[in-house]
């Protein structure tokens, strides 16, 4: 009953390095919209206010930038640790 077709697949060192390849292509891909949508966010936030505040370009800059910030500051937060386990901050 060990080789049950439906059952998880068995741990081999090719079966592992498969799956770090699968999830930090993943990861690799995922990164940059990350970043770009939260600029996006910013910025067209900041644009909508410009319109209604009639503050042009200010908030569409001072909101984009920080939508950079945040979108740079996940891509670390998501971004794995040392092997030794230990992280700083």
């Amino acid at each position: 009953m060990s080789d049950d077709p439906n059952g998880p697949p068995k741990s081999t060192p090719n079966g592992k390095r498969a799956q770090d390849f699968t999830q930090k292509s993943a990861l690799a891909l995922e990164l940059p919209f990350t970043i770009v949508g939260a600029v996006l966010v910013g910025g067209v936030l900041g644009y909508f206010l410009d319109k209604w505040l009639h503050t042009p370009p200010w908030l569409t800059l001072v909101l984009g930038g920080v939508g950079f910030i945040g979108g740079v500051r996940e891509v670390i937060r998501r971004l794995p640790g040392d092997e030794s386990g230990s992280k700083n901050g």
